[in-house]
Parts: C-alpha cells; structure tokens; sequence
C-alpha cells in the first residue's frame, strides 16, 4: 500500500494521534503561477487539514509531475488538461500507458502566451518558421501545449533556426539577452516572469487569427478559444486571440479518499487565502471544477462535490 494512503488511515481514523502526514505537492517553475499557487496550497492544507503538512515542490511541470505522482514522489500535483488527460488516457507522450491517476479537479485556464520583442518582426504563428524559438522546459506542459498547436497551424520544430527548451525564468534572460526570438508560455494570465519582461522590453504576444483558434479546437477537444485583453501586460495594449486548456490538480488513483476529501474541503473553504497569493485563484470553484476537469474525480474528492449537491457528469464519476 502506498506510504500516503497508509498514513492518511492512520491519521484519519484516530489511530495515530501525533502521526503526520507529509504531502509534496508538485507543481513547475518559479517563474510561473504553479508555484506561488502550490505554496498556497501548502499553507493551506497544513493550517487547516489536522495532522498535515504540505510543501511545495519546484518541478519541470506536468509531463513530470505525472510521474512524480505515479512514483509517490509527490502526492498531489499541478498539470495542465492536456497532459492530464493524456496520462489518463494513455494517449500522446502516454501512449499505450494509461496513468493511475484521478483528478481533485480543474482549477483556472491556461493560456499559451508565445512573447517576442518588437524588435524581431515577429506577430504571427507563421513568423516563426526561421527563429530562435524556445518551446518550454523539458518534461512541462508547455512544451506538449506548443508542439501540438503549432503542428496543427503548420509550424513544425524542424522550421525553427534554432529549438530550444528553456524555463520561464530562462525564457525571459534569453529574451533580453538576444538569445531567442520567441518563447513560449503555458501559464496564467499574469504570471510574473511574463510581467518583468513586459515591463523591461517592449514585448509583443504572438496572436492567433479565429480561424487558427477554431482550426486548434477542432484537432484538440480540451483546447478552447481565449483572449488575452489588453492590458494584461505593460505596454501590450491589445486584445491577443489565442488558445487556453485547464489546470487540473490531480493525486494518484490509490491517494486515501478521506484524505482526499479533507484537501478538496479545505481548498475550497479557504479559497480566499490563495485569492491573495495571485489573483488566478478568483477562478478556482467547484463550478469551474465541473465544466472543465478532462479526467474523472478521485473518489475523495466526488464526494465532496456531491455534497454540495452538485450534478456530476457520468464522465467525471471513477470507475467502481
């Protein structure tokens, strides 16, 4: 049995009395909303979930964080729904091996945010053919999100003068330093990396025309049309189409439902604690759960939700 499951009955069930239940929650980068926003949890969790004490843990993102999971490494995690569900599912960097894994539930939309300089030229998907274009940390979210999209826009990595695979935080000194022409984001709106640059470079965002957003949607179910307004960033004073997929927390299929259950309760009741952390979190409802969670609930985390009486959708319910 797994250590967490194993800890979460003897806690839970009164066994232990002083027994504490470390959680690891993975999540990504410093330089993105993962991490401020998992720490939150953290707080959370151990201020508010007796016998628990969580810390978040700075990873390469989703891909990895699947398989932190999966190994008990970490026992809840961020990732967006793309990866989310192909880890389900056993599909793209998945394929043929479905992933034990069970959603808490979606928690705010990512939107893939590609930044250049004013001085590179570069507006358009197409521009990039030709560039120096960072894709995103190895293993993240980002990088599964940028590949897949591009492809299906006709932008392979073959078409890039140079690929590279770097952090937000990297992506930003590369920026500045001329080393790329354009990076690519995953992330929240506002996230802080996006901030400084827009704040010390004129940046641009790469948008997207209605017809790339439809022509995305269409290839890829849990890819949706979303605009950046203007504004978002200094000096980025227009509306930016592109495309956004949720954010899921998820735990691995075997986590202890009454544990489980006691960290969806708790991240819901004291929602306004991460409300001051970024304002992302504003997003965060069982609501939004509902409407855009790709995967099925773990057991824990459905019986919060069907206390609240909510309808859940069949999709959403784990196999018995």
């Amino acid at each position: 049995m797994r250590s967490v499951v194993a800890l979460g009955l003897l806690l839970l069930g009164g066994v232990a009395g002083a027994q504490v239940t470390r959680i690891s929650i993975a999540t990504g980068g410093t330089g993105g909303i993962y991490f401020p926003l998992g720490g939150g949890m953290a707080k959370v969790w151990t201020d508010f979930v007796e016998g628990v004490e969580a810390t978040a843990e700075v990873t390469g993102a989703s891909v990895e964080n699947v398989r932190l999971v999966v190994l008990d490494e970490a026992q809840v995690a961020l990732g967006t729904g793309n990866v989310v569900f192909q880890a389900y599912a056993g599909t793209g960097r998945f394929e043929g091996k479905p992933q034990p894994i069970l959603a808490i539930g979606a928690m705010y939309p990512n939107a893939l945010q590609i930044a250049t300089l004013s001085s590179t030229g570069i507006r358009r998907i197409a521009d990039l053919k030709g560039k120096r274009v960072s894709v995103g940390a190895p293993g993240s979210g980002t990088e599964v999100m940028t590949k897949s999209v591009l492809e299906v826009l006709g932008v392979t990595y073959a078409d890039f003068a140079q690929l590279q695979r770097l952090s937000f935080a990297e992506n930003v000194n590369a920026l500045k330093d001329g080393a790329i022409d354009a990076g690519s984001w995953s992330v929240g709106l506002g996230a802080s990396s996006l901030v400084d640059l827009a704040t010390t470079r004129d940046m641009e965002l790469v948008c997207m025309t209605p017809e790339e957003q439809q022509k995305v949607q269409e290839a890829f179910s849990y890819y949706a049309p979303f605009t950046i307004p203007a504004g978002t960033y200094p000096g980025v004073d227009y509306d930016c189409p592109t495309v956004q997929v949720a954010n899921v927390l998820f735990v691995h299929r075997d986590a202890d439902p009454e544990l489980v259950y006691q960290l969806t309760r708790a991240l819901y009741e004291h929602k306004d604690a991460l409300e001051q952390i970024h304002p992302v979190a504003q997003i965060i409802s069982p609501e939004y759960a509902l409407n855009s969670t790709p995967i099925p609930f773990h057991p824990g985390a459905l019986r919060y939700y069907e206390e609240l009486g909510l309808e859940v959708p069949a999709a959403l319910k784990p196999e018995r």
